[in-house]
């Protein structure tokens, strides 16, 4: 009976990028748009260090651990816009022991938050993506477990003199220490066996309703299959159905696929407006792909 249903159900509409890359190191794979933003920071490995977890949905938004940074899928707004940081350093940020080390020949002055960048901290911010990757200072140097530090809204920079020169700023590992505040589950950290072959490189998504047209007040049953690029079922596939209602109102409905790639959004409505549709707006997303596809029903009698 799938099989059937599939054939007549809606094309499939595909996530952006098919690309992923799986790092030995930690033993997690980076993805579509958050791979495309990795990759566009010229020291990827120095400023977000390598993934920790699989990208996964939480509260409806996509999002991704790396050991220095979090990474945010906004699929609604304009490609540039679509992958944002986490503000770690705000998020994590306490007041330490405060350092007056200043030199206004060596330092940048940034007046909204009312702090500077000076000395090495200033060289590697500018050339490891500046404000677009750090965001702006948010505390002065600070003395903190043997370490001169400063805060950004993305970050915190470390000073270690005993390393080689060139390698003596360093950012710290947030992303972890987020992890653990937000007491996220355990079982997304520990790495996937052997070297990725066999992940899912690409997301097919197709709905369908039960009924092409119901009563005014009735239930309804939405369809969603989601397949990788092999067409096998993709479980645990996170998803949202946004209903445009007939009568103007709309709203969202979380679901997940089960083992056999299908997630059911089970509908309840009454007095909707004869001869009008109810369109219906899929969106699903695992391991930093997605996919959204469309369906619709009419309100007959």
């Amino acid at each position: 009976m799938i099989s059937l249903l599939l054939a007549t159900s809606a094309s499939p509409a595909l996530a952006q990028s098919s690309e992923s890359e799986f790092f030995k190191q930690t033993g997690h794979t980076v993805s579509g748009e958050f791979l495309t933003y990795y990759r566009s920071a010229p020291n990827a490995e120095l400023v977000f260090g390598y993934p920790i977890t699989e990208a996964f949905l939480k509260n409806g938004l996509t999002i991704q651990y790396f050991q220095r940074a979090r990474f945010e899928l906004y699929p609604s707004l304009p490609d540039s816009q679509r992958v944002r940081l986490t503000p770690l350093g705000r998020e994590l940020y306490t007041p330490g022991e405060r350092l007056n080390i200043f030199n206004p020949f060596a330092c940048r002055y940034f007046a909204s938050t009312g702090f500077s960048v000076c000395y090495a901290f200033l060289d590697f911010f500018k050339q490891s993506g500046g404000v677009e990757r750090f965001g702006q200072p948010i505390s002065p140097f600070e003395y903190r477990n043997d370490l001169i530090v400063q805060y950004f809204e993305n970050a915190r920079f470390e000073w270690k003199p005993w390393l080689p020169d060139g390698q003596r700023v360093s950012v710290a590992d947030l992303g972890r220490q987020y992890f653990d505040q937000q007491k996220e589950d355990p079982n997304l950290l520990p790495p996937l066996p052997g070297d990725g072959i066999g992940r899912i490189l690409k997301l097919q998504a197709r709905a369908f309703v039960w009924k092409a047209v119901t009563l005014a007040s009735d239930q309804q049953l939405v369809y969603v299959i989601v397949q990788d690029q092999t067409l096998q079922p993709v479980s645990g596939a996170q998803g949202s159905a946004t209903i445009r209602w007939a009568d103007g109102t709309s709203g969202s409905i979380p679901f997940s696929t089960n083992s056999s790639g299908v997630g059911i959004v089970p509908l309840t409505f009454f007095n909707q407006p004869y001869g009008k549709m109810v369109n219906i707006e899929i969106y699903v997303a695992k391991d930093g792909l997605s996919a959204t596809t469309t369906t619709s029903f009419r309100i007959w009698y």
